[in-house]
């Protein structure tokens, strides 16, 4: 079989790509080494992680706030194998959904490994050992990331779980321990202590949400605590130790110091994830690698010609929406258009209650720039749909440049942040600055009204505070 193109992993940058160059006429296969495709994120990740965020938000919602709302519910109950049926169905859907567009879009689909033997070619493998080898003009590596471990910690995914065990528990134990205060480990944090679970969070760093902006790291940590969250920061995992009762942790300060143990029937591992390329055939065929990363030009190729990658296994965030708008760059660019990605407007969300989300520089980014800047905040507790809504808790913070006004991040933490974000991120494509945002008419009342009110704050006329 020949092709104009092959992509390795059909998870979002995959089927992107796959799907985008078939549209522009491209001859395309995928290859999947899951029985299903949508990778890392539709099969265990974002996907399935959002499922048990809402269920378990609605679950708390009935059982602490509905009362104040004057909605008296009798009783209220977990059933957790019905969550998890919901987060499978979910998971069914999205998948099922995948291989439709692939289908719809005459793209080919091939499932096993796959391995370059040599530029143009690619050698799949099935389940059944039966091998074939496809010959292509192109080779696309979208093959994703993988859990990063925790070194001398083996990970049974029973007791000590990664992200992929932690969206599958049977039942709410009743300590969790996390390991990692990023994006990842707080949103599964906040699933089970909403369920019940005691929680708390252990991060080598004296902050949660390394990159994020520091002010919203911190009022985030906040309202975590308020929540229930405990946290230990500036502190290393030694130790984990399985026990018929669970796990025992040996956790000591990062710069040394006395080491202190703490028990949890469930230990958490989430200090990140690294790029996928194992078995992949790149050191046979030459490819670059930079810290386990493919290496890439400003087109997407690598040092082989022929060869592009995209997604978590080259630089930048591991981002799904990264991942599909280079992957919709590098189809057009191999079907002789100008694909390109702005990668200083690629939005991050924590989807915990409240969200939290950003778009551009932080503060901190911004300053260490030496560029002279202007920052407008408004909270939530001034926002009327927030205090009729009851989710107050929370602000915008829009940074301009102070000289040409010209918006460079944007920063909220509130309710629906992970919605009301993209209002900035279409305002920072263009080039917009805080005076645009300010004079744009916003409904009221509207949470995004808060979104408003900070860019009016950045020339200190916000009204309602």
């Amino acid at each position: 079989m020949s092709y104009d193109l092959i992509v390795i992993g059909t998870g979002p940058g995959g089927y992107v790509c796959a799907i985008r160059a078939a549209q522009l006429g491209l001859k395309t296969a995928v290859v999947e080494k899951r029985k299903t495709h949508g990778g890392t994120c539709l099969n265990i990740g974002c996907i399935p992680s959002k499922a048990l965020l809402h269920a378990s938000d609605m679950f708390e919602e009935v059982a602490h706030d509905f009362p104040a709302l004057g909605v008296k519910v009798a009783g209220v109950e977990l059933d957790l194998p019905s969550m998890m049926k919901h987060k499978d169905d979910t998971v069914a859907a999205n998948v099922n959904g995948v291989g439709f567009l692939l289908k719809k879009n005459k793209v080919d689909a091939f499932f096993g490994t796959g391995v370059i033997t040599a530029p143009g070619q690619v050698k799949v493998t099935a389940e059944d050992g039966s091998e074939q080898t496809l010959e292509t003009k192109a080779i696309v590596i979208a093959t994703g990331s993988d859990v990063a471990p925790l070194p001398g910690v083996a990970i049974d995914e029973k007791v000590i779980v990664s992200s992929t065990g932690a969206i599958a528990l049977d039942k709410v134990p009743n300590k969790l321990l996390v390991v990692g205060g990023g994006v990842i480990g707080l949103e599964l944090g906040s699933v089970w202590r909403r369920l019940g679970a005691e929680v708390t969070v252990v991060e080598f760093l004296d902050r949660i949400l390394p990159g994020m902006d520091n002010e919203v790291a911190k009022q985030f940590q906040r309202i975590l605590e308020k929540q229930g969250v405990s946290f230990t920061l500036g502190h290393k995992v030694t130790k984990v130790e399985t026990n018929q009762g669970g796990a025992s942790v040996t956790i000591e300060p990062a710069q040394g110091g006395e080491a202190k143990t703490i028990d949890a029937d469930v230990v958490l591992v989430a200090i990140g994830r690294r790029p996928y390329t194992e078995g992949l055939g790149l050191d046979a065929v030459g490819v670059a690698l930079e810290r386990g990363r493919v290496v890439i030009d400003e087109h997407f190729q690598t040092n082989v010609p022929g060869i592009f990658a995209i997604g978590d296994v080259v630089r930048g965030p591991m981002l799904a929406h990264k991942a599909e708008d280079e992957g919709v760059a590098v189809a057009e660019i191999l079907a002789g258009k100008a694909g390109h990605v702005n990668y200083n407007v690629i939005p991050g969300v924590v989807y915990t209650m409240p969200e939290v989300a950003s778009v551009g520089q932080t503060e901190e980014e911004v300053k260490a720039s030496g560029i002279a800047y202007s920052v407008g905040k408004f909270p939530f507790t001034a926002n009327g749909r927030a205090r009729a809504m009851r989710h107050s808790d929370g602000f915008v913070k829009v940074i301009a440049d102070a000289n040409t006004d010209r918006v460079l991040g944007v920063h909220i933490i509130g309710a629906s942040a992970g919605e009301l974000i993209h209002e900035a991120a279409v305002l920072m494509e263009f080039g917009g600055s805080s005076e645009d945002l300010a004079r744009t008419c916003h409904a009221h009342p509207t949470l995004s009204e808060a979104v408003k009110e900070a860019a009016m704050a950045v020339e200190k006329r916000a009204i309602h505070i």
